[in-house]
């Protein structure tokens, strides 16, 4: 089969857009207070579906959620959510704090302000919006952003309202989707770049300017989920696909990378099938309901599919053997494209003839599909199962998906993992998905109020960052990560209300942290009450500095319950001046070979041992002292006695 290296960077084209949550009191068309609200007060259900444009088509994007049949749960709570968020009332104006921010930014990006906004509805009916769509506003065009000498062009700036929270999915009942309103109707900015051909680093670089410059405004959230990255990829010229949810920095590269990779070994099967010379309007064949046949099969998978409601239907591609397995990169197959689009439907039962016999399914049984779907030695074929009221409907989009591998690298909207890996959502939206909306009218843009929000033009974020690292004494390296961090507003609040060096501080909310969510796990279960009780705790010398990692470990593992029960359970009173002197006591003797052979050089091993047993329980700095003046006296005792 045909292989190929993947494509260089520069025949990658790269669009940026970049979603950041604006600090503002109230919602962008109500006033319900920004605030992220656990607990619900009421529920309802509603069923969304696709309405036409103004031209009179439908988006197909939105066509594709409506073919999955679902029911969706929507939780409310009285602190974040009005009739409003429900879309049982119309919206109110635009929130002008939200506005007058996003005038600015894009002032600051040296953008043409539009003269009148106008608020449109775009189509979305993926569960996130209760009514079906989202509203945005398009406020300005072409600006310019400088990033390491070289001019990045901003294709627009909208302002927009920000999406449910999911809560999760579910699988019985009729419900697909539950969300929370508390985060719906949050005002967005959305910085959207012209496309780029660079490196996957430098696009980071230029993902992470734009998030400093928005940062430096002071009027924006921080957190996981307060910022997100779309990324739209295609190489060679072909199709653009766009990856959305991108959340953290790092992911950039990662996703950039493997969408280079995917695109280019789809491109490499299409060649494949055009070597084949197989019949793109006649390969595929003979779609049979085959659950009988399945029945029969002793496979546990099988038997777990055809269980309720649901059946098997095989299908033959003429030609295709081998195809559906081929790599011409690791991880990107045919096959994988294909599961993909049924698991968009809630249906994992796809299995194909290059992957079989496997999970239980045997020889005989492929066999017997081979014979049913009359299957030459050129030939694969699909076997789907799954609810009957859904088959039908897959089975046909998986055809128009085989079909569509003649073609290469199909547009599509594609969601993302922690590794960078991406996965299919829907199909791209088209031109058909906006209209305008009726409830609210025109925003008029003079130039009078554009010279006085240029007074408002947020400073350099170098600037900032240079005055965070004067203002508290700490390095530029540090100013900059806890600049870039979710914690920077809680770093003041600790250093306006304790005494803690701020050095010290910006390593635990930032390395220590980033190392443990690297072991694994996830920091965003800490809240910034949590945190800021920690460090008070500190500052009260209830804990020690060495204990902070400890504490932040338990919290994260879940162990030992809030804060306070966790430094309940070090037993700090426990640890007297007389049990550590005692300790240090036992550690010399027990390594007088050491300390004989090394002296004072051996204080870094014992320090070590020691804090073995004392860690968390006492501040280090008070034991490196103790063992210092002991060990001393320790060597000068030793040297009187052998002059004796």
């Amino acid at each position: 089969m045909v292989n190929s290296e993947p494509t260089a960077h520069d025949r990658v084209k790269v669009g940026l857009e970049i979603h950041q949550q604006l600090d503002s009191k109230n919602k962008l068309f109500c006033n319900c207070k920004t605030v992220d609200s656990t607990e619900h007060d009421f529920t309802f259900k509603r069923i969304l579906r696709p309405t036409q444009s103004e031209m009179g088509s439908y988006d197909q994007a939105a066509l594709f959620e409506s073919k999955k049949i679902k029911t969706v749960k929507y939780q409310s709570s009285k602190i974040s959510n009005c009739l409003i968020e429900s879309d049982e009332e119309p919206p109110m104006m635009v929130n002008t704090e939200a506005l007058e921010l996003v005038l600015a930014i894009s002032l600051a990006l040296h953008c043409t302000i539009e003269d009148e906004l106008h608020v449109m509805r775009k189509i979305v009916i993926d569960g996130s919006n209760t009514t079906g769509f989202q509203r945005t506003i398009l406020v300005a065009r072409n600006g310019i952003l400088d990033v390491d000498g070289i001019r990045v062009g901003i294709q627009s700036i909208c302002l927009e309202e920000d999406a449910a929270r999911i809560i999760n999915e579910v699988k019985d009942d009729d419900e697909s989707k539950i969300f929370a309103l508390d985060r719906l109707g949050i005002p967005l900015i959305e910085v959207a770049l012209e496309p780029i051909s660079n490196t996957p680093l430098f696009i980071t670089n230029v993902a992470q300017t734009i998030g400093r410059l928005l940062r430096s405004t002071k009027k924006v959230t921080r957190g996981l989920g307060s910022i997100r990255q779309d990324v739209n990829v295609s190489t060679n010229g072909g199709a653009v696909v766009e990856v959305k949810g991108v959340q953290q920095l790092s992911q950039l590269a990662l996703v950039i990378e493997y969408e280079t990779k995917r695109q280019d070994g789809l491109n490499v099967i299409a060649k494949e099938l055009k070597s084949r010379k197989i019949d793109e309007s006649k390969f595929l064949d003979n779609i049979t309901d085959v659950s009988d046949l399945m029945k029969q099969s002793s496979s546990r998978v099988v038997k777990k599919i055809l269980g309720g409601d649901s059946r098997f239907m095989g299908f033959v591609l003429r030609g295709f053997r081998g195809i559906l397995s081929f790599e011409p990169y690791q991880g990107i197959r045919l096959g994988r494209e294909l599961s993909e689009v049924a698991k968009s439907y809630g249906i994992g039962g796809v299995f194909h003839s290059d992957e079989l016999p496997n999970y239980g399914i045997s020889s005989k049984d492929v066999e017997s599909l081979s014979s049913i779907l009359n299957i030459n030695e050129s030939d694969a074929f699909i076997l789907i199962g799954g609810p009957s009221v859904l088959l039908n409907t897959v089975v046909l989009e998986l055809s128009n998906r085989i079909k569509k591998a003649f073609s290469g690298v199909v547009p599509e909207t594609r969601s993302v993992r922690l590794d960078g890996v991406t996965i299919f959502s829907r199909p791209r939206p088209g031109s058909s998905r906006m209209y305008p909306e009726t409830d609210i009218p025109y925003i008029s843009i003079d130039e009078n109020k554009l010279k006085e929000l240029s007074k408002n033009i947020p400073q350099p974020w170098n600037v900032v960052i240079d005055q965070i690292h004067k203002k508290y004494g700490i390095n530029k390296t540090l100013a900059e990560n806890i600049f870039d961090s979710q914690y920077f507003s809680l770093f003041e609040n600790i250093v306006s209300h304790t005494s803690i060096n701020p050095t010290f501080i910006v390593s635990k909310l930032t390395e220590d942290l980033i190392s443990l969510e690297r072991e694994g796990y996830d920091s965003s279960i800490l809240s910034h009450d949590e945190l800021f009780h920690l460090f008070v705790e500190l500052d009260k010398s209830r804990i020690s500095k060495e204990s902070i990692p400890i504490i932040l470990e338990k919290l994260l593992k879940k162990e030992g319950g809030a804060v306070d029960q966790i430094i309940s359970s070090f037993e700090y009173e426990g640890v007297t001046e007389e049990y550590v002197d005692k300790m240090i006591n036992k550690i010399i003797e027990e390594n007088e070979a050491v300390i004989s052979q090394k002296g004072l050089d051996s204080i870094g091993l014992l320090m070590g041992r020691c804090m073995s047993i004392l860690r968390g329980k006492i501040d280090g700095e008070k034991v490196n002292k103790k063992l210092v003046i002991k060990l001393t006296a320790h060597i000068q005792e030793s040297k009187g006695s052998n002059t004796k």
